[in-house]
């Protein structure tokens, strides 16, 4: 199958990426508040006893709608992330055959890891931010103190109060997560999708079941990656200000508070919303390339 063009990769991987949190957003706003709720003090129950608890106290206590708090920022930043990550696993491609001298070489799982990882590097520099706002809104409302009204607000009063270094804090917690959790996330992809290609057929016509199946199983791999340097940025991205110093002083914390365990706080939720949120995101992916390969025939 021959490679697809740039700009249609970053169009179609913007159309996945709204499938991708149209669907999963729910779950993640459960994995983030189950993340970051604070430890209870002796004697005290939890401020939510699992996944089941947390859905239930958000809807009882802020309607259905509770559960898409903080959408608006991944919504307003997913085309972008998404466009560029596929846009970026692409380049990572170009540039492993690069290294080796052969652009119509098949690469290998390694190779397709190596590519992904590009991807995650480029789309820091969006997911940061939208992560810290999106972070922030989520947990606000079990903290009983509304302080951001929504993403632009959170936006400028975290630049008010701490500039641009703020905005963007939590980046490289954000890379530590993207950068192995990317290159997990489409390497796994291209190779479920050639393990499901009948022998004499292309990828590229696989049925809409083993495409929603391959990108369910590439979400659950990723996250099997992404669990723990996920939690490390949730709770840095929304701690009170001076609270950590560093990346250590988080690791620290969790480890003193929670012990091992604590790195994979949110695990039930993120796999619950893994395999469907990136089974639509891979279908709107396919979908529009398609579409766009209807529209510009590839050379």
């Amino acid at each position: 199958m021959a490679e697809q063009s740039a700009w249609k990769n970053f169009i179609a991987g913007g159309v996945g990426g709204v499938c991708a949190v149209a669907s999963g957003h729910p779950l993640d706003t459960i994995k983030v508040r189950l993340q970051t709720m604070p430890a209870p003090k002796p004697g005290e129950a939890a401020l939510y006893r699992g996944t089941w608890d947390c859905f239930i106290k958000t809807v009882k206590n802020e309607g259905p709608k509770g559960l898409y708090k903080g959408m608006g920022a991944p919504i307003v930043g997913v085309t972008p992330i998404f466009a560029l990550s596929f846009f970026g696993f692409g380049v990572g491609k170009d540039l492993v055959r690069s290294v080796t001298g052969d652009q119509s070489e098949k690469l290998s799982l390694s190779k397709l890891f190596v590519s992904g990882g590009v991807a995650g590097v480029l789309t820091t520099v969006i997911m940061a931010p939208g992560e810290r706002i999106k972070c922030l809104l989520q947990i606000q409302q079990g903290s009983g103190e509304i302080k951001y009204k929504g993403p632009v607000d959170c936006a400028k009063k975290l630049y008010q109060t701490g500039g641009i270094r703020s905005i963007y804090r939590g980046t490289i917690l954000t890379l530590c997560r993207d950068v192995p959790a990317s290159g997990m996330y489409f390497a796994s992809y291209e190779w479920l999708k050639n393990v499901l290609t009948p022998a004499g057929k292309d990828p590229s016509e696989l049925s809409v079941g083993s495409v929603l199946f391959a990108g369910g199983m590439a979400g659950i791999f990723n996250w099997a990656v992404a669990i723990p340097p996920d939690v490390l940025k949730s709770k840095f991205q929304t701690a009170p200000d001076g609270k950590y110093s560093g990346v250590m002083s988080v690791v620290k914390d969790v480890m003193r508070t929670d012990g091992f365990k604590g790195m994979y706080k949110g695990f039930v939720p993120v796999m619950l919303r893994a395999f469907p949120a990136n089974a639509c995101c891979f279908m709107g992916y396919e979908l529009a390339l398609k579409f766009l390969n209807k529209l510009v025939p590839p050379s």
